[in-house]
């Protein structure tokens, strides 16, 4: 019997998990297991804060691929085409020419990216927080506009300098505010010029509460911990415009921010309009519970899909409702998924995912947070710590769990570092100052 080649487009988390419990539980005489990504690591997207804020090394809230996926073949490269018709995709590699890789079963997993709205100038001076790079930028950029503003005399440089705005008021905006301010806080010890009511954080939401995956009171709890730190929060308020920098929003209000981070929600990856797998109107792809793409009625072979970018009936719910898209179906999904494609490779049926969401939790920044699980409420460091402990279950591999688990012990004996690395965003700028162009013509 010749081995099945199973296709996984994208290693975020359902990506990554997928093809580990596949390259587990199928033999090399089963199948072959090819993992198509074009960076070489899984982001674990709850680190990303704690990454921002100094908290964690970047490199320890990313695991890489091929020391995880040891018995799958990598390839580095973007998945442009899927013919399933043909059950073949189009990969370009990250160098040379573009290739088709024949599959037998394919998991179609690219996850999300971030869903922006047409706000002049958010495309010139918005930061998104979804990737490592984001991550690490925002950290040198906050901790960069504090050395402006200690160095300039101009009172109005000063204040746009230390006016950070964020837009979005769920997880990952409400982590990272509280975070970034945190360590913001933490970094004025060593800015004898600066004092922290100089700063201002503001917090942008469209809708009348913060953090919509836990009961209202756990909402009310978040903003007034925020506003007992000054926190600037706006419910029930849009950013209407950022041009130049000025931020208006549609409660009147306008002043400068040299900081706009946008973390306002998810859309499926744009890879999937190069598909020809069927979608639902929030453009997901179509899934059954046991996690097979369908169209319609029909069930489409050899397809499946999980995550952001997948509509997946929650059977824990009345019928039209979808899970959502949080790491904690994702990683389950992926399991499931997975037994279930090594079920119809042996020939038996697939088993449909069934998971009542368990609650959330998030950081408030070091010693601060908040949790919802099932149905138990917490604050303060219990939350904080239940936070911690929890992510730090999730996140795959021995390796990176130790090396989270040692930068939060070092924490409590060394301060946090505050310094900004920019160069790293333009690594060459003094380099091609420092050497000359040579003409093309010169002998």
């Amino acid at each position: 019997m010749n081995p099945k080649r199973i296709l996984v487009v994208g290693a975020g988390h359902v990506g990554l998990y997928a093809a580990l419990r596949l390259s587990k539980k199928l033999s090399s005489r089963e199948a072959e297991v090819v993992v198509v990504d074009p960076q070489p690591h899984m982001t674990y997207q709850p680190f990303l804060p704690e990454a921002a804020a100094g908290n964690i090394s970047p490199r320890h809230s990313v695991v890489p691929l091929r020391r995880e996926l040891r018995r799958c073949k990598v390839v580095a490269g973007a998945v442009t085409r899927i013919d399933h018709h043909r059950k073949t995709a189009v990969v370009q590699p990250i160098s040379g020419p573009t290739r088709e890789i024949p599959y037998d079963h394919v998991v179609v997993a690219p996850g999300s990216v971030s869903r922006t709205l047409p706000i002049p100038g958010l495309h010139e001076h918005g930061i998104g927080f979804k990737t490592i790079g984001e991550a690490i930028y925002l950290r040198n950029h906050v901790l960069d506009r504090l050395d402006v503003a200690a160095a300039t005399p101009d009172p109005a440089v000063r204040r746009s300098a230390l006016t950070f705005t964020f837009v979005g008021g769920g997880y990952a905006g409400i982590e990272a505010l509280a975070e970034m301010e945190d360590m913001a806080r933490d970094a004025l010890k060593y800015y004898p010029e600066l004092k922290p009511e100089d700063m201002r954080w503001v917090l942008v939401e469209a809708t009348q509460r913060v953090l919509p995956e836990v009961d209202r009171d756990m909402g009310a709890y978040t903003v007034q911990q925020l506003l007992k730190r000054n926190m600037d929060i706006r419910l029930d308020t849009r950013l209407e415009s950022c041009l130049d920098g000025v931020v208006k929003l549609s409660d009147g209000d306008s002043f400068r921010s040299d900081t706009i981070v946008w973390t306002a929600g998810v859309k499926p990856s744009p890879m999937l309009d190069a598909t020809d797998f069927p979608r639902d109107e929030r453009r997901r792809v179509t899934c059954l519970p046991t996690l097979q793409v369908v169209d319609g009625d029909r069930v489409v072979d050899g397809a499946w899909s999980a995550g952001d970018c997948a509509a997946v009936p929650d059977l824990t719910k009345e019928p039209g409702n979808y899970c959502s898209p949080s790491a904690q179906h994702a990683v389950r999904q992926a399991a499931r998924m997975a037994d279930n494609i090594v079920n119809v490779v042996r020939g038996r049926e697939p088993v449909e995912y069934k998971h009542k969401h368990a609650g959330s939790v998030a950081s408030l920044g070091l010693h601060k947070g908040v949790a919802q699980v099932y149905g138990i409420k917490m604050t303060g460091w219990p939350a904080w710590f239940m936070h911690r402990t929890y992510h730090m279950s999730r996140i795959p591999s021995l390796n990176r769990k130790v090396r989270v688990v040692v930068d939060w012990s070092l924490a409590f004996f060394l301060k946090r570092e505050v310094v900004a690395l920019g160069q790293l965003h333009d690594p060459r700028e003094e380099f091609a100052e420092a050497s000359q162009p040579v003409g093309a013509g010169r002998a």
